[in-house]
C-alpha cells in the first residue's frame, strides 16, 4: 500500500480478541468447547431482553433513536440522575474512546495503570496523546503512584474498577481519598464493567459522588452480567457538561435500536442479573480453590474472571489447554498468567480437569 498512514497509527498494536469457539473446533478437530477467554456471562442473555429482541426484530429497518431516550431516562431513574447525564456507548469502551477524541492531543496527557485493560492506550494512540503507564502495586492499582503521574498536561485518569484483567478493586474509601487530590481539570473515569459482580463490603459504584466531583465519569455495560456482549452497548455517568462534550464526538446511531430495546428489557430482569451473581458467588471462590490445588496461584479477583500463575510461559499452556477444548486468554504484559472467566459447575471442571492433564499432575 502507498498511501501514507500517520506514524502514531502505524505504531498501534490493534487489541486482539479470541479466535470464534467454531473456527477453534474446526482448526483442531474438537467438539463441544468451553469457551473461558472473554468474560462472558455462562447463562446466557437475559430472557427478558430475548422477548424484547424477538418483538422488535421487525422494526430493524428503521434507525435508532440517536441519544438513546428511553434507555438513557431508564438508566437515569435507576442511578438517581438526570437522564442528560447519561451517554450510551457501543460497549462502555468506546465511551473512553470518545473522551480520548473530546479531551486528549499532543499536548493533553492521560494516566492509567500499566496492565489494566488494553484499549485505554490504544484510545490515547489513536488520537496521537501522549499517556503515562503506571505500575501496579500487587496487580492493583498504586493510587500514590498515579496521583504523582498526573502533570499540568494530564486532562484524563482512567481506573477500572474492578481491574482488567487482574480482579483486584480499590476499596470506595481509597477512592474518594483519590478523587479528593485530583485537580479540577482531570476527568476521572470510573470503569466499574464489572460492579454487579463484586461482594466486598468496602466496595461500591461511585456515581453518587457525581454532585460532589464535577471531572468524575463512570462506566457501566450490559455485557457482563446483562448478558449482552453481542449488541454492544455500555454507558456513562457524569456531569451534563461532561455529557455534552462527548455528544460532540459521539457517531450518530453509535448504539443499535436491537442493542437498546434488549438493554432497557435486560434492565428490569433482576431476578436474571440475581442468579448470575450468585452463580459467580459460588463459581469463583471454587475455581481458585481449584486451581490452588493444582499450584497454580491465583491473583485474588471480585469479578468473573482469574488471573492464573502457570509455570513458564504461559503461551505454551494457552496453547495446549485449547488442545484440551479449553479457550482462556493469554494476556500481553503477563507472560506467566492467563485469564481465566468463571464458566457453570462444567465448564470450570472442564478446565481444571484439562489444566490437570497439561500440568501431569
Amino acid at each position: 500500500m502507498t498511501i501514507p498512514v500517520p506514524p502514531y497509527i502505524q505504531a498501534i498494536r490493534p487489541y486482539v480478541p479470541g479466535k470464534p469457539v467454531e473456527e477453534v473446533e474446526r482448526e483442531l478437530g474438537l467438539k463441544n468447547t468451553v469457551k473461558m477467554a472473554s468474560n462472558e456471562n455462562p447463562l446466557g442473555p437475559s430472557p427478558r431482553a430475548l422477548e424484547a429482541l424477538r418483538a422488535f426484530l421487525e422494526r430493524i429497518h428503521i434507525y435508532p433513536e440517536g441519544s438513546g431516550f428511553y434507555l438513557c431516562r431508564a438508566l437515569a431513574g435507576r442511578l438517581a440522575l438526570s437522564p442528560g447525564q447519561v451517554v450510551l456507548g457501543n460497549g462502555s469502551v468506546e465511551l473512553v474512546e470518545m473522551s480520548a477524541r473530546a479531551f486528549l492531543n499532543r499536548e493533553a496527557s492521560a494516566v492509567f495503570s500499566q496492565g489494566s485493560f488494553a484499549m485505554y492506550p490504544i484510545a490515547c494512540q489513536v488520537v496521537d496523546a501522549p499517556f503515562t503507564a503506571v505500575p501496579m502495586r500487587e496487580r492493583n492499582h498504586d493510587l500514590y503512584a498515579l496521583l504523582r503521574a498526573v502533570t499540568p498536561r494530564t486532562r484524563l485518569v482512567i481506573l477500572d474498577n474492578p481491574i482488567n484483567p487482574t480482579g483486584r478493586y480499590i476499596p470506595r474509601r481509597d477512592l474518594v481519598a483519590f478523587l479528593e487530590r485530583i485537580p479540577p481539570e482531570v476527568l476521572v473515569i470510573v470503569d466499574e464493567a464489572y460492579k454487579e459482580y463484586v461482594q466486598a463490603p468496602d466496595y461500591a459504584s461511585v456515581v453518587d459522588l457525581l454532585p460532589r466531583f464535577p471531572n468524575l465519569m463512570v462506566l457501566g455495560t450490559f455485557s457482563k452480567a446483562y448478558g449482552l456482549a453481542g449488541l454492544r452497548v455500555g454507558y456513562g455517568a457524569a456531569g451534563e457538561e461532561v455529557t455534552a462534550i462527548l455528544h460532540k464526538v459521539r457517531s450518530p446511531f453509535n448504539t443499535s435500536s436491537a442493542a437498546q430495546v434488549a438493554a432497557l428489557a435486560a434492565l428490569e430482569d433482576e431476578a436474571f442479573v440475581r442468579e448470575v451473581v450468585a452463580l459467580n458467588a459460588r463459581e469463583l471462590p471454587r475455581l481458585k480453590a481449584g486451581c490452588e490445588a493444582l499450584g497454580l496461584p491465583v491473583t485474588p479477583s471480585v469479578a468473573n474472571f482469574l488471573l492464573v500463575d502457570f509455570p513458564g510461559d504461559s503461551r505454551a499452556a494457552f496453547e495446549a489447554l485449547l488442545r484440551e477444548g479449553v479457550i482462556v486468554r493469554p494476556l500481553a504484559g503477563y507472560p506467566h498468567s492467563l485469564r481465566v472467566s468463571v464458566h457453570t459447575p462444567e465448564g470450570n471442571d472442564r478446565f481444571l480437569e484439562a489444566a490437570r492433564r497439561v500440568l501431569g499432575r
